[in-house]
């Protein structure tokens, strides 16, 4: 007899089907109930020993906040869903006003995946350029894109989204991430409390690199207020012209409106060869497989890393792994200098 029948015979059914209904909906809480309250709540991971200097016994530590965790596979997530939910509150989007921005691609693959759920069209204005694989996931989401010219980087794809609105200013809510306040503040208000409590409090350098900002502005803001002693390092590409795709060359880009460049403590650049280097490594020897920006941040954490060994300092130093490879897969630094 089948423990469902037995429960049946002694009356126990209605019990059993009243606690199942309990847990589903408690469970259905904790996961939450839509694309929107999916987001966040990222795992931190631990980057061991990633250079000579940084041995077990260091004193040192490097952990990742791993954001491909996020229902679209990025930390953009953070920023496109409280972009979205406020102008949802507003009445700014919704019905036949679509949402219109330009991205480099994992913001967009944001709106597109909240447009397809919460019943809104998506309009973007993206460089040509962008890996094969972010093509095809905007295409799976149903998302209209209009193509730039990929030698003007994301300052074109921005030029051609102001175009757009200012043709058409009642077909659209610019959504503007990289001068909309909600950017930041999702930062502000999740991704640097989750970092906090992860690490109990424990975090001294935080670690970002630089495209509209949001996620550095963001969380420095509020580790600041936690505990001003955290230092907080920005990262962005080391020219214009590199391969840290989603990030700014600030000195030669259009400067997002959020951006506040006095709030790092340390500004570094980084060569895209590194962060290349770095994703190799990362996925060959310790088993992850991440995107290019989320190695130059740990290439970047690295350095941070090796300096407070030398200088004989405890440290526990937190960075944005920003999303997986599996958009980059496509990329030839994955197999240039393999033996044939």
């Amino acid at each position: 007899m089948s423990v469902l029948s037995e429960m049946r015979k002694t009356g126990q059914t209605a019990v059993a089907e009243a606690q199942i209904g309990a847990a589903a909906a408690a469970a259905s809480k904790r996961l939450g109930t839509s694309v929107l309250q999916r987001v966040g709540k990222t795992p931190l991971v631990r980057l061991e020993d990633l250079s000579a200097t940084l041995g077990a016994d260091s004193g040192v530590e490097i952990l990742g906040k791993a954001e491909w965790a996020n229902p679209g596979g990025s930390v953009k997530d953070r920023a496109a869903s409280a972009i979205v939910a406020d102008a949802m509150r507003r009445g700014l989007l919704g019905g036949d006003k679509g949402l219109l921005d330009a991205t480099s691609g994992n913001t967009g693959i944001a709106y597109a995946m909240l447009g397809a759920a919460l019943g809104f069209p998506v309009t973007l204005c993206v460089p040509s350029n962008v890996s094969p694989e972010r093509k095809q996931i905007l295409s799976a989401y149903g998302a209209n894109v209009v193509w730039t010219n990929p030698a003007d980087g994301s300052d074109g794809a921005i030029r051609k989204a102001r175009e757009l609105i200012a043709a058409e200013p009642e077909r659209y809510f610019y959504a503007d991430q990289y001068g909309n306040e909600n950017n930041w503040k999702a930062h502000y208000t999740t991704t640097a409390n989750e970092i906090w409590e992860q690490t109990e409090g424990r975090i001294t350098h935080f670690i970002a690199g630089l495209g509209t900002s949001g996620t550095f502005m963001g969380t420095t803001r509020r580790l600041k207020e936690l505990n001003p002693k955290i230092q907080c390092i920005s990262m962005q590409p080391d020219s214009p012209f590199n391969g840290l795709e989603g990030m700014k060359h600030m000195a030669t880009a259009i400067v997002p409106p959020i951006y506040d460049p006095t709030l790092a403590d340390e500004n570094l650049e980084m060569a895209t060869e590194t962060a290349y280097a770095m994703a190799k490594f990362l996925g060959r020897r310790r088993g992850m497989l991440v995107g290019v920006s989320s190695a130059a941040n740990v290439a970047t954490a690295a350095l941070i890393g090796e300096r407070e060994v030398k200088a004989g300092r405890k440290a526990v130093i937190v960075t944005i792994l920003c999303d997986s490879a599996d958009k980059y897969l496509s990329e030839r630094f994955w197999t240039e200098g393999d033996p044939a």
